[in-house]
């Protein structure tokens, strides 16, 4: 990780103020990575890249611009800090714009183990080799695996550091390592693919690649002879990566964005049970090691663990100063943002607490209805809950996973679908920044041929 010079960060920060800027924020951003790829066991992408940004953010009064650069001489930075503040000039002011509060800045910074030291990048060769393993391991599994997508192998490490002129000042780095695979199951004509991955801060945790081949392949062959099946209203079960995906849509409707725009249908609902009340959703910014852990979010502030539904009950929403401002609410140390960007608002490790259910016990208590498998589209709509997505999987009968099926439609409203959770499951594991475990809803209407 680039150690960033603090007193650079402070020379553009007193830039600012000197060209009339009342506050400004810096944000240095700086990243290597090297991606490779294979198909068939050829090499197909082999990627390396290297690149240190600035991007700053500056208040005159109310009125704000943002601007990054490349560009990292103080020769070349002061025109570009003045500019910036010209243009904040000429922009309209708005009453809810500033820096946060500065008493809520943290004194100390947290150490989250985010940086894999012992690796760092890894090599082309050896990135190639893991990706061929991955690969082979998913062709060897089933005669009917016939092609292939490719195989990809990717590492990086990142350094941040973020300052302001409230006296805010705080640095850290990150390594991330991510391995896919993605294989073709053909039989009768017919081709389904296959995808499984594994991704974490430190490579050693990675799921062994013959693991995620095999893994990959056995997803593309139980798609193979997939059928429709009749309209009918019934239980549905959402495997961890698809539950993962009624995490975020219901997140994002607790989001301040779309809170104070009126477009969620959480609006004026903290405090209400919104599920049932076996579900508590839990976003943590402190995990160590974590996907999504950092010291302080994009404003300076300290991320935090936070129930935002527990025991069925919405505790609390996900803000930036910005979107706290005019809710009348608090930030909660849940900005985001890009160099150049101005903060938005996401989540950090969010996650569904897992129940004591195998997915086993789940699918068994189902005596007719859906596993689903994989979702299509985005038909979500978070200003009423409306809730519809194309889906294949596999059908349950009698407690038992039978067929696959594919081009059918899943839809209820968010609302429903959350008070109608009966079973989660105890398979949580942590495959990206938002994960749950196997979830049962009771019923949901299934639309078929």
């Amino acid at each position: 990780m680039a150690i960033f010079d603090t007193a650079l960060a402070q020379w553009v920060l007193d830039r600012a103020k000197s060209a009339g800027a009342s506050a400004a924020e810096v944000l240095f951003v700086s990243g290597e990575s090297l991606e490779a790829g294979v198909r068939l066991g050829e090499v197909e992408k082999l990627k390396s890249s290297r690149e240190s940004r600035l991007g700053i953010r500056v208040f005159v009064g109310q009125a704000s611009a943002t601007a990054s650069t490349a560009e990292l001489e103080r020769g070349e930075l002061e025109p570009f800090v003045n500019d910036t503040v010209r243009l904040a000039r000429l922009t309209a002011p708005d009453p809810f714009s500033g820096l946060p509060d500065a008493s809520l800045h943290p004194r100390h910074l947290t150490e989250l183990e985010l940086t894999d030291s012992a690796h760092g990048i890894i090599a082309a060769e050896q990135a190639l080799e893991i990706a061929r393993k991955a690969e082979k391991a998913a062709m060897a599994f089933d005669p009917r695996i016939k092609n292939s997508e490719g195989a990809g192998f990717d590492s990086g490490i990142y350094g941040i550091l973020f300052a302001n002129s409230q006296g805010f000042s705080g640095q850290y780095g990150s390594t991330s390592y991510s391995l896919g695979v993605a294989p073709i199951a053909e039989s009768d004509g017919a081709m389904q693919q296959g995808y499984w991955y594994t991704t974490s801060r430190f490579f050693d945790r990675l799921e062994h690649p013959e693991s995620v081949g095999v893994i990959s392949a056995e997803r593309a062959v139980r798609r193979l002879g997939g059928r429709k099946v009749k309209t009918l209203r019934a239980p549905v079960v959402f495997e961890p990566d698809r539950a993962a995906s009624l995490i975020r849509a219901l997140i994002g409707a607790a989001s301040g964005p779309s809170l104070y725009r009126g477009a969620s249908f959480l609006v004026d609902r903290l405090g209400s049970q919104i599920t049932s009340s076996n579900v508590t959703i839990v976003d943590d910014g402190t995990i160590r090691s974590g996907l999504a852990s950092k010291p302080f979010d994009g404003e300076g502030l300290p991320t935090t663990r936070k129930a935002v539904v527990e025991a069925g009950v919405l505790k609390t929403y996900l803000l930036d100063s910005y979107c706290a401002r005019k809710l009348k609410l608090s930030p909660t140390g849940n900005a985001s943002r890009s160099v150049g960007e101005s903060p938005t608002v996401s989540s950090s490790n969010l996650f569904l607490e897992p129940g004591t259910y195998t997915p086993e016990q789940i699918i068994g208590s189902v005596k007719e209805g859906l596993y689903v498998t994989e979702l299509i589209g985005f038909g979500v709509n978070t200003v009423t809950g409306d809730y519809s997505r194309g889906a294949s999987g596999i059908w349950i009968e009698n407690g038992e996973l039978t067929y696959p099926v594919q081009e059918i439609t899943i839809a209820g409203n968010l609302k429903d679908m959350f008070m109608s959770i009966e079973m989660i499951g105890s398979d949580l594991v942590w495959r990206s920044s938002t994960v749950a475990p196997t979830i049962k809803i009771s019923e949901m209407t299934i639309a078929g041929a």
